[in-house]
């Protein structure tokens, strides 16, 4: 699909539109007001811990994220599926699909400065150079020159983006890709402030240091307890962002974030603002509170293939057949998620089929490749076997994993260690190999099944944590981002997954929903399909008029 500048004007038509739309909810209490009698516009949520980095080229977690992405903005944003212009006001498109020429709006940071092409440019050169290793690199790779620089093999000044002058910025891809827009929405492809980065390469860990380009500055950070966003008057767009204040309390436990809901502490509570305990959802969903939408996601259990025992085909085949997982979801989870039974969400275009790649709890077949990987690790039983399964701490992960615990033990014979830690040391052990079953989650960054199978690469990428790799799975990926035909590129990303599936470095558990509630007087906060929320659409008006 070839993007244009007629088709985001409309997009953004379609935008006001649906905010118009929106906020018709009746409720019973009034919004809160402040001394002047208006309608107070701060807003309050909450993140489950101390985000581990607020750089948009370091950032790989949505803890991070959800701060970055409402500090920052891209050259697009994303609504309701659709790229619409954000930092850019317009660009073109060669006839070969392969340059990109972005015009920048007249914008500024949060220390005053101008945004300026040179921004972006040294960002995503900043994020490809091998010395900062960033695990999100490889997401650049569709620009020419991009994964050469990254790897080693060639120089930045190879690498397709430039600065044509302090508004005009020059992308030249490798290949023509259809959801460049969409990636440029993402937070690898955000600016930072070159002359801040240079005189301060710690310049993201402090709210006093903290330089962004979007609807909000970091006011204050009072580190694992609170960060604040304002509102900024110089944003290019102020006059259509409602939200002045946003308090961000940390808070770790789930079963606390919903008394904290419940007593109107906070306005919203739902990926990427907290959790819903599980415990919560039969009663949201009696009072019809619960709000239930797709997610273009998956929940997966990931395999060491570094580790003795991890390392066996045969073993994590076992491991992965033996999850119940229509179980889980029905008895466990309750929020209408769908059993994974391959790694590319049902929801996406081409993917996903009633049978999968293999049979939900199949029991027998996962004993007959038990007992093959125990011969081949020279183990007498399964009793002889012990595996560690790594969670990071929340009541939710620790449900799952206590069940899942339970089947293993049951229906296999093994004995099975849980062991969970928080957040930013969870995330260091599996980063470092330090596991052998580790749990993890995957929104897609983009809308397309690229975005779940490019992690698997190679076993160097960033995200991958496996250390599993195919040369065949590589060459397909490869191949399909150069394949013009749409058909014949779903092909290759299909016998990718086949690949992957038949290897079995990851058992994918199910298929994600966003599962969310919402204070009343709060309009316009919904996670999109790929877990997002920009708060420069959310406003807070007072219940009572609205009723009327």
């Amino acid at each position: 699909m070839k993007y244009n500048k007629v088709v985001l004007p409309a997009m953004a038509l379609s935008l006001s539109a649906f905010l118009a739309a929106c906020g018709s909810d009746e409720g019973t209490k009034d919004t809160d007001k402040n001394a002047s009698g208006e309608v107070s516009k701060d807003l309050n949520v909450l993140i489950t811990s101390e985000p581990p980095k607020l750089h948009p080229q370091l950032a790989t977690d949505t803890t991070s994220g959800v701060i970055i992405e409402n500090a920052f903005e891209g050259l697009t944003t994303t609504v309701n599926g659709e790229p619409i212009l954000a930092a850019a006001e317009d660009y073109k498109v060669s006839d070969d699909l392969l340059t990109y020429t972005f015009t920048l709006r007249d914008a500024q940071w949060s220390n005053g400065e101008q945004v300026t092409a040179e921004d972006f440019a040294f960002a995503w050169l900043w994020g490809l150079n091998p010395e900062n290793a960033s695990e999100y690199a490889s997401i650049l790779y569709a620009i020419k020159g991009a994964e050469n620089y990254n790897n080693g093999l060639g120089t930045a000044e190879e690498v397709g983006v430039k600065a044509i002058d302090e508004k005009t910025l020059e992308v030249t891809l490798e290949a023509p890709t259809p959801y460049f827009l969409e990636l440029t929405a993402f937070k690898t492809f955000f600016p930072i402030h070159k002359a801040t980065a240079e005189a301060n390469p710690n310049w993201f860990t402090e709210a006093d240091s903290y330089v962004s380009n979007g609807a909000y500055n970091l006011a204050s950070w009072k580190h694992s307890s609170e960060i604040v966003l304002e509102k900024r008057d110089t944003y290019w767009d102020a006059k259509n962002v409602e939200i002045e204040t946003v308090n961000v309390a940390m808070v770790e436990s789930e079963t606390t974030q919903m008394t904290m809901f419940d007593n109107e502490e906070i306005d919203f509570l739902g990926a990427p603002f907290g959790g819903i305990s599980l415990d919560s959802i039969e009663r949201l969903k009696s009072e019809d509170k619960l709000n239930v939408s797709d997610l273009s996601g998956v929940y997966w259990y990931k395999f060491n293939t570094k580790d003795n025992v991890m390392q066996n085909e045969n073993i994590r085949k076992a491991l992965s057949l033996s999850i119940d997982r229509k179980g889980l979801v029905e008895n466990i989870t309750k929020g209408e998620q769908e059993p994974a039974l391959g790694v590319v969400p049902n929801s996406v275009a081409g993917f996903g089929n009633d049978e999968g790649y293999f049979q939900d709890a199949n029991y027998d077949e996962a004993k007959k490749y038990l007992d093959a990987g125990l011969k081949e690790l020279g183990l007498a039983s399964a009793a002889d076997l012990e595996i560690k399964v790594s969670y990071n701490t929340s009541e939710s992960h620790s449900a799952i994993a206590q069940f899942i615990q339970q089947g293993w033990t049951k229906n296999l014979g093994i004995k099975i260690k849980l062991d969970n830690a928080e957040w930013q040391v969870y995330l260091d052990k599996i980063n470092n190999g330090d596991f052998q079953v580790g749990r993890m989650g995957w929104s897609a960054d983009y809308n397309d099944a690229y975005s779940f199978l490019e992690m698997y690469s190679s076993a160097e990428n960033g995200n991958n944590q496996t250390g599993w790799s195919n040369p065949e799975y590589t060459k397909l990926l490869k191949e399909s981002t150069t394949e013009t035909d749409s058909a014949k590129r779903l092909e290759k990303l299909l016998e990718a997954e086949a690949i992957f599936m038949e290897e079995m470095p990851v058992a994918p558990i199910y298929f994600q929903t966003n599962l969310n509630v919402v204070a009343d007087k709060v309009k316009n906060m919904a996670p999109n399909a790929l877990g997002s929320i920009n708060l420069k659409y959310v406003d807070i008006q007072n219940v009572e008029e609205d009723k009327k």
